[in-house]
């Protein structure tokens, strides 16, 4: 089987290490070809997953044709914003009709405020496609620690069997048809993820972390059951389960995020320190407008958005998450 992994950061490098070990002939791409030159050198993603060998059989590039030369699968680990762009330049190749598509970028675009699989769809169209989520730390998995994803699809056949490629005996993945509850319960999280992370900078404690999961999750769940999501998606891996893992653990970027923005950092000057993508920023202002244009209550996350591009005081915020009107659960 020959796979394509297209974003060398530290998923999409662990997710090549992991098919690799299994046997698959796999190319890791990476836009930036000085520094796939370091990685195919060093044989270590040093930017974004330290300590972690890739085995010499992997083969790295950043000629973005050849990297799609993949006959079966092109996994798509690409950030969020930038997605649409590559995709743009995958047009222009010749991708064989049987070739299927797997999104693990975990976000919305701004400007259309799109699902990932829906700004596949747009610009490459009816291609098999399914996307994987969940409670996945990539710095975990390469070091094989058990872990649980998800893969979604409205394919059963095309989601059994990646599940079955991805599956090992340190990743365990399920199959879900629910794409948009996948898509959105690993997206949104993030955003509360940095509302943990803003609540650590404070010195709160455990008290607030529990308070900011569950109602965080049913905001999520409100949003995502009015985009036509179901419910129970929400209590699953890509829902309840990636939601815990990203706002308690340290390796997480979103949390940290916010821990810094507590400690009186601006929002540029803890991106500008940061190797690595945090979702999570821009998610804040996609789901702020699809709350407005749904007309969805979403507290934690307008708050979030007023800290993060309006200049609101983290403490400020949280005191009007708790003066609100009084309500039932």
């Amino acid at each position: 089987m020959k796979i394509s992994v297209l974003g060398d950061g530290g998923w999409g490098t662990t997710l090549s290490i992991l098919l690799h070990t299994k046997g698959f002939r796999v190319k890791l791409w990476g836009a930036f070809s000085n520094y796939i030159d370091y990685l195919k050198k060093k044989r270590i993603n040093s930017r974004f997953l330290s300590g972690i060998k890739i085995p010499r059989g992997l083969e790295i590039t950043a000629n973005l044709k050849d990297a799609t030369e993949a006959e079966d699968l092109i996994v798509l680990a690409i950030p969020s914003q930038h997605l649409r762009r590559i995709l743009k330049r995958l047009k222009k190749y010749n991708i064989d009709k049987k070739t299927a598509f797997l999104s693990v970028t975990k976000g919305i675009e701004i400007n259309s405020l799109m699902r990932m699989s829906k700004v596949i769809e747009e610009e490459l169209g009816n291609v098999r496609l399914a996307v994987l989520s969940g409670p996945t730390i990539a710095y975990e998995v390469a070091r094989k620690i058990p872990t649980t994803a998800v893969i979604a699809s409205s394919d059963k056949r095309l989601r059994q069997k990646l599940a079955d490629v991805f599956s090992s005996d340190y990743l365990r993945v399920y199959t879900n048809s629910d794409v948009i509850g996948v898509e959105l319960g690993g997206t949104l999280k993030n955003i509360i993820a940095i509302a943990c992370g803003i609540s650590d900078g404070l010195g709160f404690g455990t008290n607030t972390k529990a308070a900011l999961l569950s109602r965080g999750l049913a905001e999520i769940s409100r949003l995502g059951i009015k985009l036509g999501a179901r419910q129970a998606t929400f209590s699953g891996i890509s829902g309840l389960g990636d939601l815990v893992t990203t706002c308690v653990s340290p390796f997480s970027r979103n949390r940290s995020l916010g821990e810094e923005i507590a400690k009186g950092k601006s929002l540029k000057e803890v991106v500008r320190s940061m190797q690595m993508v945090a979702e999570g920023v821009p998610t804040v202002k996609a789901a702020y407008q699809l709350s407005r244009k749904y007309k969805v209550k979403m507290p934690i996350t307008c708050e979030i958005y007023y800290v993060l591009y309006k200049n609101k005081s983290p403490r400020q915020a949280v005191k009007d998450l708790m003066t609100r009107e009084l309500k039932e659960e």
